[in-house]
C-alpha cells in the first residue's frame, strides 16, 4: 500500500479542476497498440479522469479501470456518460480492489507511475491478472526523462529517479513476457495541461507466456 495521504491529495486535487489534466484523446501509442488487436477484455492501471478506458470501450473493449482518485473516477464517469459507454472503474489499492488471476487479456499502463516503493510489486501483482497469452502495454517516463523536466516542467513526469523506468526493471518485472517491443525514444507530447513538449518515454509491449 502507498499509505500515503499527500500522493492521494496531489491527485484528487490535479482531477478537481473542471478542464481534464491529460486531456480527453487517448494516448497516441495505446491508440496505435489497441488497433492491432481484437477487442476482448483490458484493465486500465492509475487510470485518472479516464481518456484512455472510454477510448478503448468506444472501441468494443469490455473496460475496467483503477486509481487512488475518486475525483479522478468522477471525471472519468462523466465522459463516459458523454460518449455514450460505460466502464467498471474501482477506487483504492491495488491488492484490495478483488481483480482475478488471469481475468484480462490485456492490461495498459499509460504513465501509471505508481510510488517507487511499490512499484515493482505492483506490476508484479498486474501480471497476475493476465490471462495467459495476453498483452501488457506500457507507455511511461524513462530514466533520462529527469533531464527534460529539468528544462521543461510543462513536460511533466516525475521528477526522482527512482519512480522514473529502465528496461532491466521492466524485464525484470515482467519476468515471463515474450518482448514484442521495448524501445526508448524522444516524443513530443501534446495531452492535457500537463504533458506538453519534448520528453523521454519507454514503450513496452509484451505476450505473457503460456507456462
Amino acid at each position: 500500500m502507498t499509505n500515503d495521504k499527500t500522493w492521494l491529495q496531489r491527485w484528487d486535487e490535479r482531477y478537481s479542476a473542471a478542464e481534464y489534466a491529460f486531456g480527453e484523446e487517448p494516448n497516441v501509442f495505446l491508440r496505435e497498440q489497441l488497433s492491432l488487436i481484437q477487442p476482448s477484455k483490458i484493465l486500465f492501471a492509475a487510470e485518472g479522469e479516464g481518456r484512455n478506458a472510454i477510448f478503448a470501450a468506444k472501441s468494443g473493449w469490455d473496460v475496467s479501470a483503477f486509481d487512488i482518485s475518486i475525483q479522478g473516477k468522477h471525471k472519468a464517469d462523466t465522459l463516459a456518460a458523454r460518449h455514450g459507454v460505460s466502464i467498471d472503474y474501482r477506487i483504492g489499492e491495488l491488492p484490495e480492489l478483488n481483480y482475478l488471476a488471469g481475468e484480462f487479456d490485456a492490461i495498459a499502463l499509460i504513465y501509471a507511475h505508481f510510488p517507487a516503493h511499490i512499484k515493482s510489486a505492483y506490476h508484479q501483482l498486474l501480471s497476475t491478472y493476465l490471462k495467459p497469452g495476453g498483452l501488457l502495454i506500457l507507455e511511461a517516463f524513462a530514466k533520462n526523462h529527469l533531464e527534460y523536466v529539468l528544462q521543461n516542467e510543462k513536460i511533466g513526469g516525475p521528477r526522482d529517479l527512482a519512480s522514473l523506468f529502465s528496461a532491466d526493471e521492466l524485464l525484470t518485472d515482467f519476468a515471463g513476457y515474450d518482448i514484442l517491443q521495448l524501445t526508448e525514444q524522444e516524443v513530443e507530447l501534446s495531452e492535457g495541461l500537463y504533458h506538453n513538449g519534448k520528453g523521454w518515454v519507454i514503450r513496452f509491449v509484451g505476450r505473457k507466456l503460456l507456462y
